[in-house]
C-alpha cells in the first residue's frame, strides 16, 4: 500500500512539473500573474466539481451526469435571473434545491430499485442535457452585472481586497496548525503512533508557504478569487465529512467492502442517497460558477466535466471500486487536470487536440489505477 501510493505521489509530482515546464517554454504566459489568476479560477472550479466525485466514488459508485447537470442548473439560476427578473439569491438557491432533489432522485433509483449507477447516470447525462437546451431555448443567456444580477457575475469576477487576502492566510496557516496540533495530541491520548514531530512541524511549514505563495501571486493580478474561496469551503466540508464523520467512515467502509458494511449494521441506502444528495449541491455550485466564469448560459456549458472530475480523482489516487481516496489527492489531481487544460487553451491547441489530450488523460489515470491496484 504505501509503496503503491508513494510511485503514485512520486508519479503525479512529476507529471505535473513536466506540464508546468512543458507549457512555460512555449508560452511563457503561461507561468504570468494574470494566468495564474485565471488558472486558479479554472481549478476551483474543477476542483470543486471533483469534490462531488469524490464522495460518490468512495462507496464504489459513478456520477457521468454531473457535466450535464453544472449546464441545466447554471442556466436554470440564468434564466430565473435574466429572464424572470429573480432576486439572484433566490435563483441560486432554487436551482440548488432542485439540483439536490433531482441527485436525491438518481440515487434513490440507484440503491432502492438495485440499477446500475452507470446507466442510471448516463440516462441522467442525456435528459439534463435535453432539459438544459429547453431551459434556455438553444439560445445564449448573457451573464452581465448590473442591478440585482451582478450577485451572479461576481462569483467570477470578484477578487478579495489585498489586506483581506493576507488576513485570510494567516487565519488559514493558523488554524492549519492548530488542527494539526490537536489531531496529533488526540493520537498521542489514544495510543495510537504519529510522526515524528520534526515532520509534523515541515508539513505544517509547507503548507503555510503554499498559502502564502498562493495569495502573493494573485496578488499581482487582483487579489484572491472569490472561486477560490468556493473551494476551499467545499474542500473543508468535505475533508471534515470524510474524515472527522461516522458518515465519512461509513463511505469508506461501503467502498471496501458492501457486504461487510451491511452486516456490520451500516445503513447503505441512506448513506449512499445522501452522498448523492450532496453532489447535486455541489453540481449546483459548480453550475453556478462555470456559467459565470464562461459569461453566458450556452450549449456547451459543463461538456464533458464530469470526464474531468472523475480524471481528477483517478489521478489524486481515488480507486474506482471505492473505498480509498483523499480530498489534498483529488486537489492535486485537478490541479494537473487544470494546468493541461489551460496551457492548451494558451496555446490555442485545436478542440479535436483537446479532446484527444482529455481522453488520453483520462485512459491513463485509469490504468494506472487499475495497475497500482494489484500492487
Amino acid at each position: 500500500m504505501n509503496r503503491s501510493l508513494s510511485l503514485r505521489d512520486f508519479s503525479n509530482a512529476a507529471a505535473l512539473l513536466s506540464i508546468v515546464a512543458v507549457f512555460a517554454v512555449l508560452e511563457p504566459k503561461f507561468v504570468g500573474a494574470r494566468n495564474l489568476s485565471l488558472l486558479m479560477t479554472e481549478l476551483s472550479i474543477t476542483a470543486t466539481l471533483a469534490m462531488g466525485m469524490l464522495l460518490i466514488i468512495l462507496p464504489g459508485q459513478i456520477d457521468l451526469s454531473a457535466g450535464s447537470g453544472v449546464g441545466l442548473l447554471g442556466g436554470v439560476a440564468s434564466v430565473l435571473v435574466f429572464h424572470r427578473h429573480w432576486p439572484a439569491p433566490a435563483a441560486l438557491l432554487t436551482a440548488l434545491l432542485l439540483g439536490v432533489l433531482l441527485w436525491l432522485g438518481m440515487g434513490t433509483l440507484i440503491v432502492r430499485q438495485r440499477m446500475p449507477a452507470f446507466i442510471i447516470t448516463l440516462g441522467g447525462l442525456l435528459v439534463f442535457k435535453g432539459l438544459f437546451w429547453r431551459v434556455i431555448e438553444n439560445a445564449t443567456v448573457p451573464v452581465v452585472e448590473g442591478g440585482g444580477s451582478n450577485w451572479y457575475s461576481l462569483l467570477t469576477t470578484y477578487y478579495l481586497p489585498p489586506v483581506m487576502g493576507w488576513g485570510l492566510a494567516a487565519a488559514i496557516i493558523l488554524v492549519a496548525g492548530w488542527i494539526m496540533r490537536r489531531s496529533r495530541a488526540q493520537r498521542v491520548a489514544y495510543g495510537f503512533p504519529v510522526e515524528p514531530g520534526e515532520t509534523a512541524f515541515l508539513k505544517w511549514f509547507i503548507t503555510a508557504q503554499a498559502v502564502g505563495l498562493l495569495v502573493l501571486i494573485t496578488q499581482q493580478f487582483r487579489g484572491v478569487p472569490l472561486p477560490a474561496l468556493i473551494l476551499g469551503a467545499v474542500t473543508l466540508a468535505v475533508h471534515v465529512l470524510t474524515r472527522h464523520t461516522v458518515f465519512g467512515r461509513q463511505l469508506y467502509a461501503i467502498g471496501g467492502n458492501e457486504e461487510a458494511a451491511r452486516v456490520s449494521g451500516i445503513p447503505l441506502q441512506k448513506v449512499v442517497i445522501s452522498a448523492f444528495g450532496l453532489m447535486g449541491a455541489i453540481v449546483a455550485i459548480t453550475g453556478f460558477m462555470q456559467t459565470a466564469y464562461a459569461g453566458s448560459s450556452t450549449t456547451t456549458v459543463g461538456e464533458l466535466m464530469e470526464l474531468d472530475a472523475i480524471a481528477a480523482c483517478v489521478i489524486g489516487g481515488v480507486s474506482l471500486k471505492g473505498g480509498q481516496g483523499s480530498v489534498l489527492g483529488v486537489l492535486f489531481g485537478a490541479l494537473i487536470m487544470a494546468c493541461l487544460l489551460n496551457g492548451m487553451t494558451l496555446l490555442a491547441v485545436p478542440p479535436e487536440a483537446k479532446f484527444m489530450a482529455r481522453g488520453a488523460v483520462l485512459v491513463l489515470a485509469v490504468w494506472m489505477d487499475a495497475r497500482l491496484s494489484r500492487r
